[in-house]
């Protein structure tokens, strides 16, 4: 299935809108969520073909978003890429275990990202 139609989930505006352009100009739709709360709502609404999952965000964390949109008929065929300043192993391997398809760790290479997208699709 290609990818289109990708939701970024970060709490910070400055993260989002670097990942907004960078996914625009190579010719994705890019949805946004502020937290792990509207990511589920936006998950199951916008029906994206990718979400890029960031973990330490006030509320609801990216592990506990990802766990829940992972676990939701809805949405569990959604794969999971988590961006995220956490770059210990266990962090990684945890978010693994939450449903997360694919772990970087920030500031994100977006040539990396672009590959991983493209493999995914």
């Amino acid at each position: 299935m290609p990818i289109k139609k990708i939701m970024v989930v970060d709490d910070s505006p400055t993260e989002r809108l670097a990942l907004l352009e960078l996914l625009s100009k190579n010719g994705f739709d890019v949805v946004t969520a502020e937290s792990g709360e509207e990511a589920i709502v936006k998950s199951k609404a916008e029906l994206p073909d990718l979400i890029l999952m960031d973990v330490v965000m006030p509320g609801m964390n990216g592990y506990q978003a990802t766990r829940t949109i992972a676990r939701d008929n809805a949405t569990c065929t959604i794969p999971i890429i988590m961006c995220t300043s956490k770059g210990q192993e266990t962090d990684r391997i945890w978010g693994m275990r939450q449903g997360a398809l694919d772990y970087l760790v920030k500031p994100v290479d977006h040539q990396a990202l672009l590959d991983r997208i493209r493999a995914i699709g």
